[in-house]
């Protein structure tokens, strides 16, 4: 894919870019001193291990990298907002450094994020979460517009005009910067097309995806092309347009991801952003590159 820029997604396969967890469980063990000074240590660790990632990318000339959305665990509560905004001058310097080199950080929340949930409970939680990745983007010193793009999927299918209601109420951190994806479920392409629409929200097309929903048996099949250009039409800037594609495991339309792409559209070539969910990371992007993967 000669003019489009494949996006490396969290970690990679080797032991190269990999970040630190910590469970509840554990850092419920400790009191509130205790529980900062834990978080204190990993969230500068994973900044260090986030920096190392930057520096892969720069080795490997990749522009686009998705940030692990536990970069900073439990900085959605308040003793981890606490010890993440103590870093903010830190955090800063390395969202500098990815601009200066021109690399584009993007994030996918998990997907208990559901904005759509007939839950409050839930729609609360997700908002709070989306807030907790929004305020990263903010300390990397990211714009918020789609360049910075926070991704999520429909979450529970028929409550369309329910996830309207509410993107339209988020803040302005989240919503300038909120990409909506279809899904091989619940909100096919052309349904997270009409929310996007609706919202003024960017559509994040998914290849895969979309043949999996509809039951398609290839890549070429002319809705493929279709979508991606309809979904081209959301953005704001074109040139942000950002895809994801990924390979069934065993068969054409299996759900799991391959570790590698062996089938690219055809139509991909003109997807300025593409994001590679294969399990082998790194190598996917590599075999890409060296034109060994079949197009179409």
């Amino acid at each position: 894919m000669p003019d489009s820029q494949l996006g490396l997604v969290c970690i990679t396969d080797s032991d190269e870019v990999r970040y630190r967890i910590i469970t509840r469980k554990r850092l419920l063990q400790h009191d509130h001193p205790a529980q900062q000074a834990l978080l204190r240590e990993l969230f500068a660790d994973n900044l260090r291990r986030l920096e190392r990632a930057l520096d892969y990318c720069r080795r490997e000339r990749i522009f686009l990298y998705r940030i692990p959305s536990a970069l900073f665990p439990f900085s959605d509560e308040p003793v981890g907002r606490e010890v993440l905004d103590e870093m903010a001058a830190d955090v800063g310097k390395v969202g500098d450094s990815a601009t200066a080199s021109g690399i584009r950080l993007v994030m996918h929340p998990d997907q208990f994020v559901v904005v759509s949930s007939d839950s409050p409970g839930v729609v609360a939680n997700s908002i709070k979460i989306l807030d907790m990745h929004a305020h990263i983007m903010d300390l990397l010193n990211q714009p918020r517009s789609p360049w910075a793009l926070l991704e999520i999927h429909g979450g529970k299918s028929g409550r369309s005009a329910a996830m309207i209601e509410r993107i339209a109420l988020l803040p302005d951190g989240i919503r300038l910067r909120l990409g909506l994806e279809n899904d091989e479920y619940a909100y096919g392409a052309e349904d997270i097309l009409a929310i996007c629409h609706a919202t003024g929200v960017p559509m994040v097309f998914d290849a895969h995806h979309h043949v999996i929903k509809e039951g398609l048996s290839s890549y070429e099949h002319p809705s493929v092309r279709d979508m991606l250009e309809k979904a081209r039409a959301t953005w704001p800037d074109p040139a942000m347009q950002l895809v994801h594609i990924s390979n069934g495991r065993t068969a054409f339309n299996d759900r799991h991801h391959a570790d590698l792409i062996d089938d690219m559209p055809s139509s991909y070539a003109a997807a300025p952003w593409i994001e590679i969910e294969a399990k082998s990371k790194e190598l996917a992007i590599r075999k890409l590159r060296g034109g060994e993967s079949r197009l179409g």
